[in-house]
């Protein structure tokens, strides 16, 4: 099947060697683009789509989530990271399979509508043992056609072990490392254009053993796999691995050999220049939350002072610190924040625009094949309208109205081929009744909690 989008107004491809194209062309056969240019005239297709009026670039690549915490949106509104997290612990105890599956379809629906063609989900808890949950999440993106990389997510030290969650939410290490390893073999897919890669991602320094993570880089490399964790998010993250392992959170990670190009940290607030050579040297990738650090007052990542040196995606991070998954918002905020701190000149438009999408592609080792609009890349795509009123008065550079002006959502998605929006319009996907149910759970476990 081949389809061909012409006529395309403005097509911002982030190659180097094709550059920027006016009134251009994007030729897809099935998952893949297999020609790009300027003149289509003798090019024959199965589909043609017209796409004049409309800016096209490479889809948004989501590097750090929560979905299920789109179900506790708004709650501990004044609160600062471990005080958020114990309040929604005994809330989220309460979560199964049903709840992971419609917040996992109201989550990638919002991230669509806002740009997202690949995300990855950090799925840390598991209520009473419930190993299915990670099933649950895979079912529900594939339902809704999203290109997906979860991470198997642990947490292993509850209360009573010096760690922030309760019982009811941990597990031991060892089947923390079954089911890790049931997951690769089940769903990891490693080749080119897959839809569904895992990693393994340990939830954080102040929830796992030192043991757990030892193990866990070990499945990494017995099974070519990423890795990932929360580190250095807070000030009190830093005393806590102070007090407990008497190093600072990166020092911590060099012990414990979380080092090297496999692994991505999201948030990277609190470091200094040391910790950024050693993650620079190591060729660490990170994923930048600006609008959860905002919100939960952790401080602002010195993305400005890393942005040469180490591989940055952005993210939209957990629903209930956002309290959204819109990416176009977080890009923006990602823009404005480092502004605020190190001035007008700290990053521009387009070094923004790269880390929603070549740099996320680095950072998840898939540059091979998404980040960029080229012959052979994967055909994921997005594009914007450019007659919409939120765009007056800003088409003599119509890629920085993208984030200086309030672009909504998308106009146009492609996920590997598939058009999942045109003309605005979700094609063949209704979810009010997901909205429905989702309110519905997010009631019931909010008044479960309350009871005790």
């Amino acid at each position: 099947m081949k389809k061909l989008f012409k006529n395309i107004s403005y097509i911002y491809t982030f190659d180097e060697k094709i550059g920027n194209l006016k009134n251009g062309y994007i030729l897809v056969e099935n998952n893949r683009i297999i020609d790009i240019g300027k003149n289509h005239e003798g090019i024959e297709a199965d589909e043609v789509y017209d796409l004049n009026g409309y800016m096209v670039i490479p889809g948004f690549i989501n590097t750090h989530h929560h979905m299920f915490q789109t179900l506790t949106r708004g709650l501990a509104e004044n609160s600062k990271l471990f005080d958020w997290l114990v309040y929604l612990y005994e809330i989220w105890k309460f979560i199964d399979e049903e709840a992971i599956y419609i917040s996992t379809i109201i989550a990638t629906y919002e991230m669509i509508k806002t740009g997202v063609t690949t995300t990855t989900d950090h799925l840390y808890l598991y209520p009473f043992g419930n190993n299915k949950l990670f099933d649950a999440e895979i079912e529900a993106a594939k339902n809704i056609g999203i290109r997906f990389y979860p991470t198997r997510g642990s947490m292993s030290l509850s209360k009573k072990d010096g760690g922030l969650p309760p019982d009811t939410v941990v597990q031991k290490d060892d089947e923390i490392l079954i089911e890790s390893e049931r997951v690769i073999k089940q769903y990891h897919d490693a080749s080119k254009y897959s839809m569904l890669r895992i990693a393994l991602a340990p939830c954080s320094p102040f929830s796992v053993t030192k043991t757990l993570m030892i193990e866990t880089l070990k499945l990494s490399e017995k099974y070519n796999v990423l890795l990932h964790t929360h580190l250095a998010e807070t000030y009190d993250e830093e005393m806590y691995c102070i007090e407990k392992f008497g190093k600072r959170p990166v020092d911590y990670m060099e012990e414990l050999g979380w080092l090297n190009d496999k692994v991505w940290f999201a948030h990277l607030v609190y470091l200094n220049e040391k910790d950024i050579e050693k993650l620079s040297s190591n060729n660490v990738g990170m994923a930048h939350c600006p609008s959860s650090n905002m919100r939960l007052g952790s401080g602002i990542s010195p993305v400005t002072e890393m942005k040469k040196k180490l591989k940055i995606g952005i993210a939209v991070d957990g629903s209930a610190s956002n309290d959204t998954n819109n990416m176009l918002l977080e890009l923006r905020n990602a823009l404005l924040l480092q502004r605020v701190k190190y001035g007008a000149k700290a990053v521009t438009i387009e070094e923004i625009l790269k880390m929603g999408t070549l740099g996320g592609a680095k950072v998840l080792h898939v540059d091979d094949y998404l980040g960029t609009l080229a012959k052979d890349k994967a055909a994921d795509f997005i594009g914007f309208k450019l007659d919409k009123v939120e765009f007056a008065g800003a088409l003599h550079n119509p890629i920085n109205a993208i984030l200086l002006c309030d672009a909504k959502q998308v106009d146009l998605s492609v996920i590997n081929g598939e058009i999942k929006i045109f003309n605005s319009e979700f094609v063949n996907f209704e979810i009010s009744k997901y909205i429905e149910k989702h309110n519905i759970i997010s009631k019931k476990i909010l008044e479960k909690s309350l009871k005790g």
